[in-house]
């Protein structure tokens, strides 16, 4: 089902580059303005200057980001600070994080994948998408033609046969990439171009459907771009950078993305409490000294229940739901029995939109709302003033994102988090590149 090949791809040229870690950067959907200006100052050759060029008041038509990508691209590789594969590879990619004081090791492979409609269901979303990046993914597409930064996707093989399979032709030999970025994470690539492993891999995938975890605007992009150059005449442009790790791989991490709320002048706490406590348990925690317990507690409880934490005037609180055939009937018609099971969901519609008036068109605009990772975010920024009220979710499980996409529903934004993100900029994926 799932159609992938092996790239040429594009690396930096260790020879002329010996400080690998300084020419790469997170995606470019986490990288605020000043963490670019500190890639671009960080060495001359830095991807920034690909994948999230500057932009300058007197930018024009010709003279621009993406045009500007282009040359400097261009000048790479005539200058061979970037160079191609010199055959066609799979790449074995490891990434060795901390995860709760503990050692992980999230394993994956890079390839090309094909793209194709969603609706031909051998490549499957789980989350909505907004039309602003698309347009400007496009541009750089079109003045590139290529790939910077990798789709995630997630596959399911069970028995491992494609990780074994990859693993077996590594027998002791060392990356050829090994950095550690600035986080303190661990890259590790393997170049497999073994034809004999590659096709293995490349059948057996055909087996395969591949679940966006991260990534989907890229993906649409590249999908509406290989359509445009198909209308033009052109072939070679319908496979995307993809980095693909299996669904039972012991290092696949998802974290909860957080919600702060604001801007509602006529937001008071005593209401508020008396709506939640028509379909919520409330119980009062405590404090922010309190917020380890309290995030153990809420773990433990989201095991078996839709469970919320919520922090409001300095306190924290617990929302138990008491009947979900109650909340059901507040959520959207027409949605699966999947989605309608999802604690995002149940956040979303509910609460923020009916309790709240913070509708999906508000939510999509961010006045109201902001999101995060990090509880102690959460906490400041209601402590600060900045938002009135946060809500604090566990994670959403793998399987529950799987369901969800195989019932042909799209999560809300913002739904999950998988961590560590990819590095951009170890494989470039140049289209049409025989």
């Amino acid at each position: 089902m799932a159609t992938i090949i092996p790239l040429k791809g594009l690396r930096y040229n260790q020879e002329k580059i010996s400080n690998l870690a300084s020419v790469l950067t997170p995606p470019y959907d986490v990288i605020d303005d000043s963490a670019q200006a500190r890639y671009y100052a960080e060495n001359p050759a830095n991807i920034i200057r690909l994948e999230l060029g500057l932009t300058f008041p007197e930018d024009t038509s010709t003279n621009n980001r993406y045009t500007r990508a282009a040359q400097y691209l261009e000048k790479w590789i005539e200058d061979e600070t970037l160079v191609h594969e010199e055959n066609a590879a799979l790449y074995l990619y490891q990434q060795e994080f901390l995860f709760r004081g503990e050692k992980v090791i999230r394993s994956g492979f890079i390839c090309g994948l094909k793209v194709e409609d969603y609706e031909n269901g051998n490549v499957l979303p789980h989350e909505e998408t907004l039309s602003k990046p698309k347009a400007d993914r496009l541009q750089l597409m079109r003045a590139t033609a290529s790939n910077f930064s990798s789709i995630f996707g997630l596959y399911s093989d069970e028995e491992k046969y494609i990780d074994n399979t990859l693993l077996e032709e590594l027998s002791g030999k060392l990356p050829d990439i090994n950095i550690v970025d600035e986080d303190d994470e661990i890259h590790r690539i393997w170049v497999i171009d073994k034809a004999d492993t590659v096709n293995k891999v490349v059948k057996a995938m055909l087996k395969k459907k591949i679940y966006i975890a991260d990534g989907h605007h890229r993906y649409e992009t590249a999908l509406e771009y290989y359509k445009e150059m198909k209308e033009q005449g052109y072939s070679g442009y319908d496979y995307v950078l993809t980095t693909l790790v299996n669904l039972y791989d012991k290092g696949l991490v998802v974290l909860p993305t957080h919600r702060v709320v604001g801007n509602m002048p006529d937001f008071k706490l005593d209401s508020f409490l008396d709506k939640l406590n028509i379909i919520f348990e409330i119980e009062c925690f405590g404090n922010k000294d309190d917020s380890k317990a309290f995030l153990h507690d809420l773990e433990t409880r989201g095991k078996n229940q839709h469970a919320f934490g919520m922090y409001v005037s300095g306190k924290l609180y617990l929302l138990v739901l008491k009947d979900f055939e109650q909340a059901n009937k507040l959520l959207p018609e027409n949605k699966s029995d999947a989605w309608e099971k999802l604690d995002v969901a149940l956040l979303d519609n509910i609460i923020l939109d009916q309790m709240l008036g913070i509708n999906e068109q508000k939510r999509r605009s961010q006045d109201n709302l902001a999101y995060t990772r990090s509880e102690e975010w959460l906490i400041e920024q209601v402590d600060n003033r900045n938002f009135q009220v946060g809500f604090i979710l566990n994670p959403t499980r793998v399987e529950e994102i799987v369901e969800v996409a195989e019932a042909g529903d799209k999560m809300p934004q913002k739904s999950t988090y998988f961590y560590p993100k990819l590095i951009t900029g170890l494989i470039i994926n140049k289209l049409n590149n025989k």
